[in-house]
């Protein structure tokens, strides 16, 4: 995944290291990575420290440029990497959110046990198979057009809900209750509809995917009965953004800001982090463009929902309510938004880029649902399919040291090529055959692109977050059926 990074790096503490600023020309701020010893050797494989040390140059930025321990390189700003510009003087960047915009994940609880889904769990895999269009350009049921299409754009998961596909009650467990304000059809391309609007309710390709799972360890009995989490419980994790939506309104919105840095005289040390001022007309737009894929991101995994839900139902011959099936949470790790944040004292109003990173606010903080704010905000970190996934819980050190901000995944090691010339598809299939995981794909070559040695291991991802104390562990799943698109 690139040359090996030899750049100036400090040790803070024992998670933590910095890039300081004299390190580069422009660095506005310092670069901070969370990470271990043995983290950041792996960190330091490619060139992503170097993006951590460009975002630095921004326009706006304040305190620091950020780096999760999922860390790898991406377009302009490393996966895994966090940075807040001042809404008065700074600037806003597609390359801060990234292509799949408001790609996320939602937690699905079951009163059900393993003992009660292992027996069922090929039908169950084979029902929401064919329920949830999935894999690389997929279409789906819905057919959403013009003045409808612009109503999801507006209205997000509440358009699913009143459209019969979820419950009132799943809106006020979705960050932003599934709706961002600001969005603006007017500033979405023809081309960006076309793409958007046979795709809703689709899990798409790559690493998307839906997740049987079970309850494997509690970390934290107290918040987890909050959560309405209990050990050996089935549980369903979805991870999918705004498909060839997003990607559209990203593509539209670089090459706007290609022109913008010209324009604003926008000195960076590299292209890719193309941004405009975020009171600007082109700031603006993307901004509002972006909600709109966000928007879009909510409908598409509340639609999703809704089809795992009648597949359960077909299964176990129970109504999902009956079942248990209500959303723990659902939370975006591409995202750019607009939040007030205390810095040196006083409280400041900046435009936070999560990219590859899932907020992580505090018990108390009126943006968190009513029902976990005497604990703090639920966070969801997929794994790998091999190996485990995590709930976490939002700190007040999150909210002094990161904007509010934790890591989102594993994040890759190796390349979707470098993955597909270690293994095969099939041979990935045995594997997760040998610990008693079901797959179910119609793209087995592609399952060699997820490989669990292509990631990081999340144990060691999250050991760092909680050891630095970010967030907060709560839950640990382990997986029994996937299906990736």
């Amino acid at each position: 995944m690139g040359d090996k990074w030899t750049g100036l790096l400090r040790k803070l503490d024992d998670f933590r290291y910095e890039i300081p600023r004299e390190y580069k020309n422009g660095m506005r701020v310092p670069g901070i990575i969370y990470a271990d010893k043995e983290m950041i050797e792996i960190v330091c494989q490619d060139q992503s420290p170097e993006q951590v040390a460009n975002v630095a140059t921004l326009p706006g930025i304040v305190k620091y440029s950020l780096a999760m321990p999922d860390i790898h390189w991406g377009y302009g700003f490393p996966i895994g990497g966090v940075a807040a510009t001042r809404v008065e003087d700074g600037v806003i960047s597609p390359g801060g959110v990234g292509y799949d915009i408001n790609c996320g994940t939602r937690l699905l609880l079951t009163n059900l046990t393993v003992d009660e889904v292992k027996p069922k769990l090929s039908e169950l895999l084979n029902a929401i198979f064919v329920n949830v269009p999935s894999g690389l350009g997929s279409e789906g049921k819905l057919k959403v057009k013009g003045k409808e299409f612009d109503q999801v754009l507006l209205k997000g998961a509440r358009w699913a809900v009143e459209n019969g596909y979820g419950w009132a009650e799943d809106l006020e467990r979705i960050e932003e209750n599934g709706a961002m304000e600001g969005a603006d059809p007017a500033v979405i391309s023809a081309k960006a509809r076309e793409r958007g609007a046979p795709q809703l309710g689709t899990l798409g390709s790559g690493n998307h995917f839906i997740e049987i799972q079970r309850v494997q360890k509690i970390f934290d009995p107290e918040i987890a009965k909050i959560f309405g989490l209990f050990e050996d419980q089935v549980t369903i994790l979805i991870h999918t953004g705004s498909r060839g939506f997003g990607h559209q309104v990203c593509t539209d919105y670089i090459s706007v800001m290609m022109s913008a840095i010209k324009k604003y005289n926008i000195s960076l040390p590299d292209r890719q982090l193309a941004c405009a001022p975020i009171e600007s007309s082109e700031g603006k737009n993307y901004f509002s463009a972006m909600v709109c894929a966000a928007n879009y991101a909510w409908a598409n995994r509340q639609c999703i929902t809704h089809w795992i839900r009648e597949s359960f139902e077909v299964v176990f011959r129970r109504g999902a309510h009956k079942l248990g099936l209500v959303v723990l949470y659902d939370v975006a790790h591409n995202i750019a938004k607009m939040e007030t944040h205390n810095l040196d004292g006083e409280d400041v109003r900046v435009c936070v880029h999560r990219k590859g990173a899932t907020r992580a606010f505090p018990k108390d903080h009126p943006e968190i649902p009513e029902v976990y704010r005497e604990v703090g905000q639920p966070v969801i970190i997929p794994g790998d399919m091999g190996r485990a996934s995590y709930i976490l819980v939002g700190t007040e050190k999150a909210m002094e040291t990161t904007f509010g901000s934790t890591c989102h995944g594993a994040g890759r090691v190796m390349s979707r090529a470098g993955a597909k010339r270690s293994t095969t598809g099939r041979e990935v299939l045995t594997e997760l055959a040998e610990k008693g995981i079901m797959v179910k794909t119609d793209n087995i070559k592609g399952l060699a692109e997820e490989a669990s040695e292509a990631y990081k291991d999340v144990e060691r991802v999250i050991e760092i977050v909680e050891g630095s104390g970010i967030s907060k562990r709560v839950a640990r799943m382990k997986p029994m059926g996937v299906i990736k698109g």
